[in-house]
């Protein structure tokens, strides 16, 4: 059975975390990749419009007579075929978002966790504890950790403390272990999180 490592916030090695038996097999491209999908489609916005010939205004008189002037016949100015007329096919506001079974969103969530298991980077801690709350004894705490780049960290019921020292760093993200999905894990470099916080997330995938 996988294990997993748990330092404290000094880097010392404090025991494991038992992985599911999943994470020593290859991981699993195609349901990342239907998550990944279904996510980038449900931030769409959809609101990109344009107007087709009944929605441009003007255009009521005939632009110039039928016969005689060696162009083709038109009857409104606001024909897609002439300057300013409307849009044909053009883009309408459109829902994109649609959904996945749940069950299918929890193993790409157990797939991309594998995939940062395997790189090394997934990192777990016992707890963290930043008593001054200040950014620079955090940032120590990561140096130490050696993690770096962007971070995603799961620190469930972490204090006060924490929240004030992490706020500022950059390209740093905080999420709950009962929110976190595949799509937040595998836009960041690292995974960090406490082990109450990873047992938690663990128990979501069994």
């Amino acid at each position: 059975m996988p294990k997993l490592t748990v330092y404290n916030i000094q880097g010392k090695e404090t025991g494991t975390i038992d992985l599911p038996v999943s994470f020593e097999k290859d991981v699993n491209q195609a349901v990342i990749h239907q998550a990944i999908v279904m996510y980038q489609a449900n931030k769409r916005q959809g609101t990109a419009d344009t107007k087709i010939r009944s929605e441009v205004s003007g255009g009521n008189k005939k632009p110039f007579r039928q016969k005689g002037t060696g162009r083709a016949r038109q009857g409104s100015s606001r024909s897609p075929l002439m300057r300013h007329g409307g849009v044909v096919f053009g883009p309408h506001p459109r829902d994109f978002s649609y959904t996945l079974p749940q069950k299918v969103r929890a193993v790409a969530l157990r797939e991309a966790l594998k995939a940062r298991f395997k790189d090394n980077n997934l990192v777990c801690i016992d707890e963290m504890v930043v008593k001054t709350g200040k950014t620079k004894d955090f940032l120590a705490i990561l140096k130490t950790l050696k993690v770096a780049g962007k971070v995603l960290a799961l620190f469930d019921n972490c204090a006060k403390e924490v929240t004030l020292a992490s706020r500022n760093v950059a390209r740093f993200a905080t999420v709950r272990s009962v929110d976190v999905n595949a799509y937040d894990v595998l836009k960041t470099n690292k995974v960090l999180a406490t082990k109450a916080s990873m047992e938690t997330l663990l128990k979501r995938l069994t």
